[in-house]
């Protein structure tokens, strides 16, 4: 299962459960397939005016005739999200089309490494995996948090990965820190902007169904043994995350700030 399946409608009780997202401005950076898609058609089905971003013009154009055809408001920007300039002129465009951003997922991110020992990483590969990740989520945070505490309004939604969440000989050493950089970055932002009325939560997926890690491709045997080192026994999809994310940015999490949200089908369990 992949983000290109479209997101089905909820029930009448869900649609007035997530309250909160009709007419918001909803930006996803990342979301031109994958996880940011789904969160994107998943915001625009609740009401959003949904901004979706990235490089693939070809695959905004794809997600956004998608939600469009289900009758949502839509927009694409495109940018360098380690730019302050390009996010500077992505937000000029948003507001002058949209308005403001209200909700912000700061989903842009990933690693072309391969895991390896440390003294085998490059200064150039640590560095690209720092400012893909990290830098690039400061930075997207820097250039819209002002409007919203000026408004006294906002949610934020930052990803991680269960690679910050455990220790393992085969980590992406450089992913996995700049990850652990962004839930603390999560947690220090929500402790300065909750005064402003803004919120800040993070989410941290493990083992998802995506066209990128194509995880269906794997022989059977260890699709299997990686099934069943999960206590729900299946893999996640881009639409498990939606919904955490769907969740942390209605008004159903009005008084839920700071929080690591794991979705790892109990991969993971911290304490």
């Amino acid at each position: 299962m992949s983000s290109d399946d479209s997101v089905a409608p909820g029930t009448a009780a869900e649609e007035e459960d997530m309250r909160g997202l009709s007419e918001k401005v909803a930006l996803v950076t990342g979301s031109s397939r994958g996880i940011g898609a789904a969160i994107a058609e998943l915001f625009a089905h609740h009401g959003a005016n949904v901004v979706l971003h990235g490089r693939d013009r070809e695959a905004l154009a794809t997600v956004q005739a998608r939600i469009h055809g289900n009758g949502g408001q839509v927009m694409s920007v495109t940018g360098d999200v380690r730019s302050s300039a390009d996010l500077e002129a992505m937000r000029a465009q948003i507001e002058l089309a949209f308005g403001p951003v209200d909700v912000l997922v700061a989903n842009a991110g990933g690693s072309a490494a391969r895991p390896g020992p440390i003294e085998d990483i490059s200064e150039e590969s640590w560095r690209a995996d720092i400012d893909g990740n990290l830098t690039a989520t400061f930075l997207t945070i820097k250039c819209f948090l002002p409007g919203m505490k000026e408004r006294g309004t906002g949610s934020i939604i930052t990803m991680s990965s269960a690679a910050a969440r455990r220790a393992h000989a085969q980590t992406l050493v450089a992913y996995a820190a700049a990850k652990t950089g962004v839930q603390i970055l999560t947690q220090d932002l929500a402790a300065q902007a909750g005064p402003y009325g803004v919120r800040v939560n993070c989410i941290a997926p493990e083992m998802i169904l995506t066209e990128k890690n194509q995880l269906q491709g794997l022989p059977e045997e260890q699709q299997q043994a990686l099934i069943q080192s999960h206590p729900l026994r299946r893999f996640g999809t881009a639409e498990d995350v939606a919904r955490a994310a769907l969740y942390l940015a209605s008004d159903d999490a009005s008084w839920v700030t700071g929080v690591v949200l794991d979705v790892n089908g109990g991969a993971i369990m911290a304490t």
